[in-house]
Parts: structure tokens; sequence; C-alpha cells
């Protein structure tokens, strides 16, 4: 598939069938964040793919996640993340979202929905998975077959600023 259509065919998917994803699936998803750049390749990332009843009970207490049957856990390791020596800006949340950005766009390739999930208790996620304290949850991908209403790869003309309200050519 081009890039823009699956760009525009992906859509937040808040409703999921009770149908598990396949275990090949799930490796070329995490496949795709593997290989996700990161600053200076410093690769400061450590997913939790979480599929278990009590590891969904973990997420369950910490975010909604919409029925999905796998929840993926995305964190930055802030020890080894690049920083950037201007003003100290860590780089976690960045290569965070580009592995979670990734991993959504290969996850709409295969067929299944997904729903980026920021609104959560990081706290909840750092206890109920023991993480260590360097380790940031970042960002939340909720994945499976979608039951939700299809939307049109045709409402970014709509729905998104133009190109002329978001570029500024010098």
């Amino acid at each position: 598939m081009e890039f823009l259509k699956l760009a525009a065919k992906r859509h937040s998917v808040r409703k999921y069938k009770d149908a598990a994803v396949e275990p090949e699936k799930i490796d070329m998803i995490l496949e795709a964040g593997r290989i996700a750049p990161t600053a200076a390749n410093r690769q400061p990332i450590m997913i939790y793919a979480v599929q278990g009843k009590e590891g969904l009970d973990v997420v369950r207490g910490a975010a909604n996640f919409f029925g999905a049957p796998l929840v993926f856990v995305v964190c930055g390791d802030k020890k080894t993340a690049w920083q950037r020596s201007y003003d100290g800006m860590i780089a976690t949340d960045i290569d965070s979202s580009i592995v979670t950005d990734h991993m959504m766009l290969e996850a709409t390739e295969l067929g299944l929905g997904s729903v980026w999930i920021c609104k959560f208790d990081p706290v909840v996620l750092k206890k109920g998975f023991g993480m260590p304290e360097a380790l940031e949850p970042v960002n939340i991908l909720a994945v499976g077959y979608s039951d939700d209403a299809v939307k049109s790869p045709d409402r970014h003309d709509t729905q998104r600023k133009t190109k002329d309200e978001l570029v500024t050519f010098i």
C-alpha cells in the first residue's frame, strides 16, 4: 500500500471484536517498532505487549483501552535516552511516539484497528508491571479487529487544516 493511502486509511478505533490478534501479526507490529528511528540511535524504548487477563487488568486500572484484546505500553528509559545539550530536553517522549506511530501504521497495514492513548495513570502501570524507576510509560496503543464504523480516507479533506494553514515557506 502507498504510504499516504495507508496514513489516510488509519483511524482511531474505540470498539473491538472479541478476537485475538495472531502471533505473527503481533511480531510484525513489534518489528515495526523495533526498526523505528530514535534520537542518536539510542533505542531507549521498552514495550510491554499485554494480552493476558492479569496484564489487561493492570492496564484497565490505568486507562480505558476500549476492550481491545492487545495493548502495547510503550515506555522510554530516561537514563539511556539522548539529551539535547542546549536545554536538557530528554527525547523519551519523541522516541516513544515515533515507535508508537510505526506500530500503529503497521497494525493498519495488517488490517487491524488501533487507538493511541495518552490519557492514563502512569503510576498504576509502573507499579502494576514492576517497571524500573527510569522507565516512563509514554503511550498506550490498543490494537485489535475493529468493530467500529469505518471512516472514509477522504475525511482529511474537510477535517484537517490545509497545507497553507500548516506550512510556512521561507
